[in-house]
């Protein structure tokens, strides 16, 4: 289960930079948020992102609203592009 935890971190880090460098243009459908601990990382991931300097993609004031907040927000409004991995991912990145 720890193993699963940290390659989905592992994974959600990857995409993340991977659509902080890539052309936010092209149109992606996104997987539905299937568990609250998926969301729960994924928005940990986010507002590490937004600490870190990163430009929130909703309208908020960054010196009142906490990163946090500001990551659900942008979860909630499908702002925050993911992927989640299936049980074929992993099994062929071993």
């Amino acid at each position: 289960m720890a193993e699963q935890a940290e390659k989905m971190i592992e994974e959600i880090e990857e995409t993340t930079e991977n659509l902080e460098n890539s052309d936010e243009s092209t149109p992606k459908t996104q997987p539905e948020i299937d568990s609250k601990y998926r969301m729960i990382i994924l928005a940990a991931q986010r507002s590490k992102q937004l600490q870190r300097g990163a430009t929130p993609r909703v309208e908020a004031d960054p010196r009142k609203t906490k990163p946090t907040r500001i990551a659900m927000k942008e979860i909630e409004t499908g702002k925050v592009h993911f992927e989640t991995l299936t049980d074929t991912t992993v099994s062929t990145k071993q």
